[in-house]
């Protein structure tokens, strides 16, 4: 039997923030594993018996801290890539503070980063907050015919042959189209699943939780097993009160 290693716990209550811990990730340098596509950095939050959602969202497993980790970490990335799903049942608004935005105008990135989804028969809910907002992007991606109605964000649909919608295919299309680097998925659990299964996520910053769930809620990935099973390697370990965050690498 080996030695058990315990890794130190960094605490809010002792400098701990979430503009630490994304400075930390170096995203802004886009020192991704391979050059190829843009540095893919996944962020989740699950309960301690591994659900997503509370009575279908994900704002009830959440934190402050939690809260703050994802912003942050929207601030530094070029586009956020979300499952139309999940764009449905989070419903996106004001993805950044207006001190955010100034910040990522000052470090020359555009006020917001663009949101990439996914909706292959081209069935997104336009009641999203997001797409009336008139300083929104969003990218749309499908293998469908159709438009989504203009209602102030700015659109743009990307349309594939049947079965060409694939991960790689679509952060190439933001490499090359949208200027992204960086890359951060915020779910849901079957398009998170694909792109580990494509080998398409460098880092997973996983929130924790402290709360048993059960039900039929989502886990953080869904689909066929993944085989053989990816091995994960754990790089950092913060804490909020009872919340544990957790990065680590693919």
């Amino acid at each position: 039997m080996t030695d058990a290693i315990l890794l130190p716990l960094a605490d809010t209550s002792t400098g701990w923030s979430a503009r630490k811990v994304v400075r930390a990730l170096g995203l802004r340098d886009a020192s991704g594993a391979d050059p190829s596509r843009p540095r893919v950095v996944a962020a989740m939050i699950a309960s301690a018996d591994g659900r997503t959602a509370v009575q279908g969202r994900s704002v009830g497993l959440g934190h402050p801290a939690d809260r703050a980790l994802l912003r942050e970490l929207r601030t530094a990335v070029d586009a956020i890539l979300v499952g139309s799903g999940t764009l449905r049942a989070e419903r996106y608004a004001n993805l950044l503070d207006p001190d955010q935005r100034a910040d990522r105008a000052a470090s020359g990135l555009e006020p917001e980063p663009v949101v990439a989804t996914v909706s292959r028969r081209m069935d997104l809910p336009t009641e999203i907050p997001l797409l009336a907002e008139p300083t929104a992007r969003v990218q749309v991606y499908t293998e469908a015919e159709g438009e989504v109605p203009s209602q102030g964000a700015w659109v743009a649909v990307q349309r594939f042959e049947a079965g060409g919608l694939t991960m790689p295919a679509v952060l190439e299309h933001l490499r090359t189209e949208r200027g992204a680097r960086t890359v951060l998925c915020e779910g849901g659990p079957t398009l998170l699943r694909e792109l580990v299964a494509v080998d398409c996520v460098d880092d997973l910053m996983l929130t924790l939780a402290p709360m048993l769930v059960a039900g039929e809620a989502p886990t953080a990935l869904r689909g066929v097993p993944l085989d053989p099973p990816v091995g994960l390697a754990l790089r950092d370990i913060h804490r909020a009160d009872d919340h544990l965050f957790l990065h680590y690498t693919l």
